[in-house]
Formats: structure tokens, C-alpha cells, sequence
């Protein structure tokens, strides 16, 4: 039995889902020859850590009191009357937190192997992961920003790319980095990519072409749970940015966030710090109406659809409003899936299609989930 320990830290609605996966497919991966161990898991906060990191994991009744205590809102330091007691766990807060995972790293980075996941939203991990990185530990990201932050950063924690896996940062559960890469790694040449990054945006387009108003279907959007609390945070195009720009990067672009040019849905007097939310879902949004509604119009007067996208091309990344024919993948596309198209040179007339759900905890975990799986030729 090959045993893989993990570290993970983030216990939002993926990382809880994560563990969930783990536990649900004990005996799948029993049947494989691997035991996924848990050494570790954190919140913001909070460390929760096995008494032997080289033997044991957190078990499974364990990790389960764990994701419904993380659920419920409470903190990991709540785990201190659930496990501690019982020798099942060690616990370490604030300043501890960051140093004990460099410890444990440390301990089993060039011995027997770590993963350590990173399913947080902090743009305060990239030191921590290229400490580990460099300690000889595996990474896995759902987390974007390591990825998104600073082209100087970023080229520092790819120098051990074979150590790392991410394609949960871009569709979720869609192999859409691992195409890429197989097809720079073939020699083909890929030339331009062009995507649906978002299953918000992408419902909320599909709908307009109904004629629905686009207050409408916000609203609607953000009733079935599709949208953040504050629809702005997708409507702005910064999520599709970030995912444009790991993409980019991952082309040989060197370029950062502030290199793409990003048109939001809502105009800037509509931004968080001058309209609270409810002022902009009741104020803010009919004012949008009759310009997407005119936008709408003019793109299906001339046979084609809107789509908000991510396009890469040349040395251009940018992401926005594109009018597309009606009969291409992206203007066929309904609902919240997302598409990604690419063209190289294998790929000229027809690109390469990449189609499906990309987005929700329990698609996002899956992919971390196969990621995990991914580095197992990595351990002995």
C-alpha cells in the first residue's frame, strides 16, 4: 500500500468536500494500492495536526466532526474538546499555524512525501508553498492567487513545475491545463484560447438571449445561489481575469493583472465602496438594462450572441463582452458551463473543445481530488 500524506489548508465548502471525497473513497483507492493520510488540516486561524505525522493521519470520524464543526461556522480551535483530549489531534493557532506546517514539511518532504493542498482564497501563501516546494513537497491548488500574483513570484514557484499540480484554478474539474500542457509539451503551437470562465456569466448570457432584462436574471442568478454575495464580484470579470491570467502565464506571457484589460458589467459609480448591495440590486442594476438589452439586440440583428470570454492571443489577454456567431461552441453554450476553446497548430480550422461544469465544491474538490492522485508516481 502506498501511503500518501496530506496537508491541507482552507476548510471552505471545497475543502470540506475535499475531505468528504477522501473518506468516500477509502476503499476505491484501497483497491489502487494507496492510502490518502491526513496529517493536517487548517483554517485562517487554526492548525489541527496528527500526533505522528510519519505513522498517523486524522481519522475519518475525526475529519467528518471536522467539516460539520467547519460548516456550522465555528473555528478549528473548537476540534481541542473533540480530539485533543483523546491524544487524536495536536492543535496550533495565529503565529504557530504557518510555522508547524514548515515543520511538518520539513519532517516529511524528502523522507516520505507531503501534498500539501492549498484550497484557501489567501494571497498569503505563495512564501509558505515555495518554502515547501523547496523542502521537496508536492503542491496542489484550488487556490488562484499563488498563480495570479506577482510575474516575479509566480516564475520562483514554477521552477519545480513537476512538483506542482493546479488545474482546479481554471474550470474547476476540467482538464483544461492539462491539455495545454500536453499540447506545448507535443510542440504544437498554440496561438490563440478563447474561453467561458465563469458559470455565473455564462447563465446569465445565455439568459439575456431570451430577452429577459438583465436586473432579471441577476437577480435570478444570484437566488439560485450562482452568483457571490455580492453579484459584483462575478459581474466585474475579475475571477475570469484571474483564471485569463493563469492561462496566459501558463502560454509563456509574461504579464500580470494589470496587464489585462478587464470590462466590467456595472459601471464604476456602481462599485462596492459607493453602493451597498442592496442599493445596486434594487437602484443600480434596471439602470444596466437598456444598454445590455441594446447590446443584446444588436449582436442577434447581425446572427450572433453575446458571451462574456477570456481571450488569448498574441501577446493580448482580455476579458469582456464578445459577440460570437450563434453556431460556434461558445455561442451554442447555455447555462452555467463553462468552454474553452483553443487553436494551435493542430488545432487551426476546428479547435479543441473543452465543455462541462466549472464551477461548485463538490466539481472543484474532484479535480483536487484527481490532482492528489496525479503525484502518487512521486512517492515510494
Amino acid at each position: 500500500m502506498k501511503s500518501i500524506p496530506l496537508l491541507l489548508m482552507g476548510c471552505g465548502g471545497v475543502g470540506r468536500q475535499l475531505l468528504h471525497h477522501i473518506i468516500d473513497t477509502r476503499s476505491l483507492h484501497a483497491k489502487q494500492g494507496l492510502l490518502l493520510r491526513v496529517v493536517g488540516v487548517s483554517d485562517s486561524q487554526t492548525l489541527v495536526v496528527a500526533p505522528d505525522v510519519f505513522t498517523t493521519g486524522l481519522n475519518d470520524n475525526y475529519l467528518a466532526e471536522l467539516c460539520r464543526l467547519k460548516s456550522s461556522g465555528s473555528s478549528l480551535t473548537a476540534m481541542n474538546k473533540f480530539g485533543n483530549s483523546s491524544g487524536e489531534c495536536q492543535i496550533f493557532k495565529n503565529f504557530e499555524v504557518t510555522k508547524k506546517i514548515v515543520d511538518v514539511a520539513a519532517l516529511l518532504g524528502r523522507s516520505t512525501g507531503l501534498v500539501l493542498i492549498d484550497c484557501s482564497a489567501s494571497s498569503e501563501t505563495v512564501g509558505l508553498l515555495n518554502r515547501a516546494v523547496d523542502l521537496g513537497c508536492c503542491i496542489v491548488l484550488a487556490n488562484k492567487k499563488p498563480l495570479t500574483s506577482k510575474i516575479e513570484d509566480y516564475e520562483n514557484f514554477v521552477l519545480n513545475l513537476r512538483q506542482i499540480r493546479c488545474e482546479s484554478t481554471v474550470g474547476a474539474g476540467l482538464p483544461v491545463i492539462t491539455s495545454l500542457i500536453r499540447i506545448i509539451a507535443s510542440g504544437d503551437t498554440v496561438h490563440r484560447v478563447v474561453g467561458s470562465l465563469s458559470g455565473t456569466l455564462g447563465y446569465v448570457m445565455s439568459e439575456l438571449e431570451d430577452g429577459k432584462p438583465f436586473s432579471q436574471v441577476v437577480r435570478a442568478a444570484k437566488s439560485l445561489d450562482y452568483t457571490e454575495p455580492d453579484p459584483r464580484d462575478d459581474l466585474g470579470g475579475m475571477d475570469v481575469a484571474r483564471k485569463g491570467l493563469i492561462l496566459a502565464r501558463l502560454l509563456g506571457l509574461k504579464i500580470n493583472m494589470d496587464d489585462i484589460k478587464v470590462d466590467s458589467l456595472y459601471p464604476d459609480e456602481m462599485g462596492p465602496c459607493l453602493m451597498t448591495i442592496e442599493e445596486f440590486m434594487d437602484k443600480g442594476l434596471p439602470l444596466i438594462d437598456k444598454d445590455i438589452a441594446e447590446r443584446v439586440q444588436k449582436s442577434s440583428s447581425e446572427g450572433n450572441v453575446l458571451r462574456y470570454v477570456c481571450t488569448i492571443e498574441g501577446s493580448r489577454c482580455q476579458v469582456g463582452l464578445q459577440e460570437l456567431p450563434k453556431n460556434s461552441p461558445l455561442g451554442r453554450l447555455r447555462g452555467s458551463d463553462n468552454l474553452v476553446e483553443i487553436y494551435s497548430r493542430c488545432y487551426k480550422k476546428l479547435p479543441l473543445v473543452i465543455q462541462g461544469a466549472g464551477a461548485g465544491n463538490d466539481t472543484t474538490a474532484a479535480g483536487v481530488l484527481a490532482d492528489v492522485i496525479d503525484l502518487q508516481d512521486r512517492f515510494p
